[in-house]
């Protein structure tokens, strides 16, 4: 079954910084983009890429985590900065299989786990509302 990642306008998701996490973007005409994943969360990321995608563009975005592979749909969102050789583009994604947002989530969780000094982060969530 496939998950469609909603946004929530009132609790943000969880963003998840990364150093270095390969990613594989595939164009809706079948080419193939090398990008570097700096951000995630549970809806979307942030995208170091060599050249700007069009926003608006329907892509397929992979990257392996401890959990697993996540391979999802995405729309490419307005870049945000651009570097000599790269740009950042945000994304989010449009729809998930139920084993990709089962591993992307189990990722999200473990690292934000760490990062409440071992509250889980879902006890976290509700101890804010």
């Amino acid at each position: 079954m496939t998950h469609y990642p909603q946004t929530n306008a009132t609790h943000r998701a969880i963003r998840i910084k990364l150093q270095t996490t390969p990613a594989s973007v595939k164009l809706s005409d079948g080419q193939r983009a090398k990008a570097r994943l700096q951000v995630i969360s549970a809806t979307g990321g942030l995208l170091q890429l060599p050249a700007a995608i069009s926003e608006g563009d329907f892509v397929e975005v992979a990257f392996q985590t401890h959990s697993g592979d996540v391979n999802g749909m995405a729309e490419m969102l307005n870049p945000l900065r651009s570097g000599p050789g790269s740009v950042f583009q945000p994304f989010r994604f449009i729809a998930l299989e139920d084993d990709d947002h089962q591993h992307l989530r189990m990722m999200v969780e473990s690292v934000g786990d760490r990062t409440f000094a071992g509250l889980r982060s879902s006890q976290w969530n509700s101890q804010k509302a």
